[in-house]
């Protein structure tokens, strides 16, 4: 039983004196005086200087339940937070009594039986008791009072016994095999397996070309027979479709055609972007967008890859198609096993797209066939990458006439895939070397990870390779032993490298160490440097200057500079997403002059250039200026040779 403290205010008269007598205690004046010894002697109260106030003087004193010994400083460790914090609440309470046994409350249920049961014992137990003459006699002994009656009880129970339980499985059966192997059995046997291989792809083949030749007939047939109304009323609704869009967002349309912001007269070199359309799909709301690409033939079509760049928000994946007549609704939608991470439209067949996914899968899908499913994929068997693939790109045509795309991966790998009949032929090309801090037994089990690829715009053989340590690899697809050239760029993750579409000698890189650098492939060094403030995601040439270039930031920016109108600073640096929103890829129109970026929310957004951002030379009356590559490459070569 514990006593705590009570709470509250005592109210007492101030004592004024203590008279001790001696007669009283019955000490005698000797042991008095001992006694006396070590007490002090107050005067009586007749005796002291007092006045009536100060007798009558009341003095307040508050009982509080704060406990005055209680330590104030205590601190434990939070393994939660992993450091050490100090604890607020601390135990008040004091014990002044603690007392354990079995009480029972004579007012009970049980106190009653308890009592009753006594008494029965008590009458029953014969006249040679004391206690029943006395109860006969009339004169029971007056017991003290007390509420409580002491009852001991205690109970065994049985412990169950332990039991063992074992069994015994029989052992598998073995074999001893031996055997001799010399060199023609060896041959013999890779003839015979060759010969099987074949047997088994023409067989394969010739079933194939009997599901093709079945599928067209049966194609065939069903267009026979099903009205062509349908088709054309399916062509209809979806121009219908477009011109409902157009009406809707008739002033958007309006400002994409025809808008020009006037005031960047009055802004000097500064310029701005205007937010044009905006594409979301309902379904894609929890990935974020991780490639962006524009149709070669088609100049409002684009295509969007969603995914995820983080490791523990990993799930499917989605391939959209959107148009700039309908921002409504995607054109083509394609669902994916895993996350897209690349994405790249042939130049030439604008219906063939080549992706790269999460779990290292490419894949070639058909904007022709009507199915949901690529007509192409990789695989284990044939040579899938291990790791997430980070860019993919179109080559031209080899020999044989098959279309062909080089993809590089987190694995380390740079492969070229060819199309060849229903299946991707895959080819090593290059493996990026491992960095100098990794010991030696775990170069072959960590790999360099790639992170961006782009080929030369002339010299199609030529390619540059980022990687997640900061390194550009410069390499040829013709030589395979190792890479030509290495830029130390950047101290962190480069996240984009591309080829200027003009001049053949110079290339962008941006990472995640803020910076954007342009380089000239026959210097160390960058020729251009520029601080973004924070991480750079992704950077993209203008397609119609060789001096103009965007890069996009995590902040939510778009930064966008022109070289030959100031080397030292951007032109134009907007917010255009909401806040607590990153911005993952940036892309040019081959044509018009407008922008798409992607975020993390799955939104792409897309912004037109003010003039001031696509500024050519005035053309003076009676003289034409030059026009075409050879102009936009002296700007740049200008530009070079002055920083040489």
């Amino acid at each position: 039983m514990s006593v705590p403290h009570k709470v509250g205010s005592v109210k007492s008269k101030q004592v004024s004196s203590f008279v001790m007598q001696d007669e009283e205690e019955g000490l005698d004046t000797a042991e008095g005086e001992e006694w006396m010894q070590g007490k002090t002697l107050v005067k009586p109260p007749d005796q002291l200087d007092l006045t009536e106030a100060e007798l009558n003087e009341e003095i307040t004193r508050v009982l509080k339940a704060s406990n005055p010994n209680a330590p104030q400083n205590v601190v434990r460790y939070s393994f939660k937070e992993g450091c050490y914090k100090p604890i607020v609440f601390v135990d008040q309470m004091a014990i002044h009594f603690e007392l354990e046994g079995n009480l029972v409350h004579k007012d009970s249920d049980e106190g009653r039986r308890l009592m009753a049961k006594q008494a029965e014992v008590d009458d029953g137990g014969g006249d040679e008791r004391p206690d029943n003459v006395s109860i006969k006699a009339g004169k029971r002994e007056q017991k003290l009072t007390n509420q409580f009656n002491f009852n001991e009880r205690a109970s065994q129970t049985l412990n169950n016994a332990p039991r063992d339980i074992s069994c015994q499985t029989e052992p598998p059966p073995r074999a001893n095999f031996s055997a001799t192997a010399n060199q023609w059995e060896i041959y013999d046997f890779y003839v015979e397996e060759l010969q099987r291989r074949v047997k088994s792809k023409e067989k394969h083949e010739g079933q194939f070309l009997n599901k093709e030749e079945d599928k067209s007939k049966k194609k065939m047939i069903q267009a026979e027979t099903q009205n062509d109304d349908i088709y054309q009323l399916a062509k209809v609704v979806k121009i219908i479709e477009r011109m409902v869009n157009q009406n809707i967002f008739d002033d958007v349309a309006q400002d994409f055609m025809y808008f020009e912001d006037a005031s960047d007269e009055f802004r000097g070199e500064k310029g701005t972007l205007l937010p044009l359309w905006t594409f979301q799909y309902d379904k894609a709301k929890s990935l974020s967008v991780t490639a962006l690409c524009w149709n070669h033939k088609y100049n409002d079509l684009f295509a969007v890859g969603l995914g995820s760049h983080e490791f523990t928000q990993q799930g499917g994946g989605m391939l959209l198609f959107y148009t700039l007549k309908n921002p409504s609704y995607p054109e083509f939608i394609f669902n994916t096993a895993s996350g897209v991470m690349c994405l790249d439209i042939h130049e030439h067949l604008s219906y063939l797209v080549a992706v790269g996914l999460y779990d290292g899968c490419v894949a070639v899908y058909n904007l022709k066939k009507k199915t949901d499913q690529p007509i192409y994929n990789s695989r284990a068997s044939s040579g899938k990458h291990t790791s997430a693939v980070m860019q993919v790109k179109w080559q031209k045509d080899d020999l044989d006439s098959n279309h062909n795309f080089i993809s590089v991966s987190a694995d380390g790998r740079v492969v070229s895939w060819t199309l060849v009949k229903h299946e991707l032929v895959f080819t090593d090309i290059i493996k990026l070397p491992v960095i100098d801090t990794i010991p030696d037994d775990l170069k072959d089990v960590i790999p360099t990870v790639g992170t961006s690829l782009d080929f030369h715009k002339q010299k199609d053989y030529s390619f540059l390779v980022g990687t997640e340590h900061g390194k550009i690899h410069k390499g040829s697809k013709y030589y395979s032993s190792k890479f030509l050239e290495k830029y130390d760029a950047h101290f962190m993750n480069v996240t984009r490298v591309r080829w200027n579409p003009f001049h053949p000698d110079v290339f962008i890189s941006c990472g995640w160490d803020w910076m954007v650098k342009i380089w000239d492939q026959t210097m160390k060094s960058p020729v251009f440097t520029f601080e973004l403030k924070t991480s750079v995601t992704d950077v993209a040439w203008a397609p119609y200057s060789s001096t103009v270039f965007a890069a996009v930031t995590t902040d939510g920016k778009v930064h966008v500079f022109d070289l030959n109108i100031n080397k030292y600073e951007a032109l134009c640096q907007q917010k255009v997403v909401s806040k607590k929103t990153k911005l993952f890829n940036i892309e040019f129109n081959p044509v018009h002059p407008i922008i798409i970026v992607g975020d993390d929310r799955g939104h792409v957004t897309s912004l037109k250039l003010s003039p001031n951002l696509r500024k050519k030379p005035k053309e003076k009356k009676g003289q034409d200026l030059p026009k075409g590559p050879e102009v936009e490459i002296a700007k740049m070569e200008q530009l070079l040779s002055s920083l040489r």
